[in-house]
């Protein structure tokens, strides 16, 4: 039986390809689940006997996964007992110069990076960071691109900062029987760290000047009227959906108030009846919405009770949520997707970059990025998560005691980091004893563990290692590592920077996580083909797959603050590609000064 093979790749090979390519044009052009694409991706794999049973499951007994895993249960703990709130508020300050307070910003936040999951440093600090920019008197998107660059290079001064430093010398460890410190990476990333700190401050000009998107919701009367129902108006015992009030042309019913200012209704059921004195709030076209005062004997309210920072406590309120990139919200309306039916919220306004849409809210075609003041009912929080697929809220109901289990808990992650460091035990086992003694001293519950754990990350950070194994399996790497040598030679800098600079590119576009176990074996080829010690190269080619700053689809970070900051795709690109030149010159600088490249024995 003859073997196929085209253009130097057997069968094996190319349906790996073929899988990787696809799995990346569904996971761009569509809004699938990331886990489920990994998932489908390992199972074609599977099913085309390209990898076995054994192979197409290793990923979930890597002993990186399982730290991740742990992971979030330590920094669970972190959260519950206020450790970050305590960082957040004692380290800003009220700093004089726009340098001083980009230091401010981007040094703790990157500390607390080389720790703790990079998109819950930015989620605690973003609302902070808005607040804190209006207080200095500068625009919130000159400091929220720095907040999410800053979250990235911090992750990388560990190796449980970020993902793909995890995965990266996991497999390592898989290749040579060698675990890497947990701070192997440290003097890189600080210096990388140090580097895009002051690019950023040379480059603030690129840096957009926008109008904070919820700004255009302070003033409610502009795009909100209130009516009252007389007490002499023929309508009144009718109901709400008799008299078609919930959608009259030019506007929505997002709240009714009874007489006695106590009883708030959002949404409105079509089955309330109507009393005299009952306070009806619209938004939309005001105009045609004044209309309803002659169709429906109504009479204009002389004030507004309405407003966005004075919602009652305990009753209804307003909150702001960006829409994430991936929703299924995007390119529907609020009208037609029963979004607001689902979860009990009502649309009162919608914001994009930074100007709030004149048009009826719910008519509106929904984009990523796009700011949403939205009525919600005081249960909402146990409803986020349902929604944070599709919603990313910033506000926290929940806002933790700082005491003694704050000090508690800062001391377990010091004691993890420094049996790790040290060589007293290996990261997973002082990790697994960080998470029990979060548990004993009550740090945090064993139901708040469980549901801090991000199985969807888990997945793609599984699957993701098992598409690494694939393409070496197949030869896919060791054909790549020719070509590129074949190409840039035998110089093993040049290749470095050729390797990292495929990396810094792809993570643009795919997860950091993916990037590193899929350009692990690549790199891995290359330095053994050239005879060098590979552990120098992967060091860069963890601080090069972290190194996206060009797209907002390059971290999650970015999706965090691309809607806070009223930012638009070319904002990124306009610092991102000089920043991803910069890091990727200082990383491959400070990668050969550090760890000397070493021929192989």
């Amino acid at each position: 039986m003859e073997t196929f093979e085209f253009l130097g790749f057997g069968l094996d090979a190319w349906i790996t390809i073929v899988t990787v390519f696809s799995m990346f044009t569904v996971l761009l052009f569509t809004k699938l689940r990331s886990d489920v694409v990994f998932l489908c991706a390992v199972g074609i794999l599977l099913v085309t006997n390209v990898l076995d049973t054994k192979e197409a499951l290793s990923g979930v007994s890597q002993a990186s996964v399982a730290v991740v895993g742990v992971l979030f249960v330590v920094i669970a703990g972190l959260m519950h007992t206020g450790v970050l709130q305590w960082i957040v508020k004692n380290l800003l300050g009220t700093p004089q110069t726009y340098t001083k307070a980009v230091m401010r910003l981007m040094l703790p936040v990157a500390a607390l990076s080389s720790f703790l999951s990079n998109t819950t440093v930015v989620a605690l600090f973003v609302n902070i960071v808005k607040m804190w920019a209006k207080k200095l008197n500068i625009s919130p998107s000159k400091l929220l691109i720095p907040l999410s660059y800053a979250s990235g290079m911090g992750g990388v001064c560990t190796l449980i900062g970020t993902p793909p430093n995890l995965i990266i010398s996991g497999l390592y460890e898989q290749k040579t029987g060698e675990a890497m410190n947990i701070l192997a990476t440290t003097i890189p990333g600080l210096f990388c760290l140090a580097v895009g700190v002051l690019s950023i401050i040379a480059m603030r000009r690129l840096l957009p000047n926008r109008k904070s998107p919820e700004s255009t919701f302070e003033s409610t009367g502009d795009y909100t009227v209130e009516m009252l129902v007389p007490s002499d108006n023929p309508h009144i015992g009718q109901t709400v959906g008799e008299l078609k009030l919930n959608n009259p042309r030019g506007g929505s019913l997002i709240e009714l108030r009874h007489f006695d200012d106590e009883t708030i209704l959002s949404p409105v059921p079509d089955d309330e009846p109507l009393m005299g004195g009952d306070r009806l709030v619209y938004a939309g076209q005001i105009a045609e919405l004044l209309e309803m005062e002659k169709s429906h004997g109504l009479v204009n309210a002389d004030h507004h009770v309405f407003h966005y920072e004075d919602a009652p406590k305990g009753k209804n309120h307003l909150r702001t949520a960006y829409l994430t990139f991936g929703s299924r919200l995007i390119g529907t309306t609020m009208g037609t997707n029963g979004f607001e039916q689902e979860h009990g919220v009502t649309l009162v306004a919608v914001s994009r970059r930074g100007s709030r849409i004149e048009q009826m809210p719910r008519e509106v075609v929904l984009q990523a990025g796009d700011t949403l003041l939205l009525e919600c009912v005081k249960e909402l929080k146990t409803d986020t998560k349902a929604m944070s697929q599709d919603l990313q809220f910033f506000e926290s109901d929940d806002i933790p005691n700082i005491g003694a289990g704050t000090i508690v808990s800062s001391l377990i992650m010091i004691a993890m980091v420094a049996l790790s460091a040290f060589g007293v035990l290996p990261l997973l086992h002082s990790a697994v004893l960080a998470v029990f003694a979060m548990l004993i001293f009550r740090c945090c519950s064993p139901e708040q563990a469980m549901r801090a754990i991000n199985w969807d990350i888990l997945m793609i950070f599984a699957c993701s290692a098992v598409l690494g194994l694939a393409i070496q399996k197949t030869g896919i790497a060791e054909r790549m590592a020719t070509g590129i040598l074949d190409i840039c030679g035998t110089n093993p800098i040049v290749v470095m920077t050729a390797i990292c600079f495929a990396g810094t590119f792809i993570t643009e576009f795919i997860s950091n996580t993916a990037a590193g176990a899929m350009f692990f074996p690549i790199m891995y080829e290359a330095a053994e083909k050239l005879g060098y010690e590979p552990f120098p190269f992967l060091i860069a080619l963890m601080i090069a797959v972290s190194s996206s700053f060009a797209t907002p689809i390059g971290s999650p970070t970015h999706m965090l603050v691309y809607g806070p900051g009223g930012y638009r795709f070319s904002d990124f690109l306009k610092v991102g590609l000089l920043m991803n030149l910069i890091i990727l010159a200082a990383n491959i600088l400070i990668v050969n000064l550090v760890y000397p490249l070493t021929p192989l024995p």
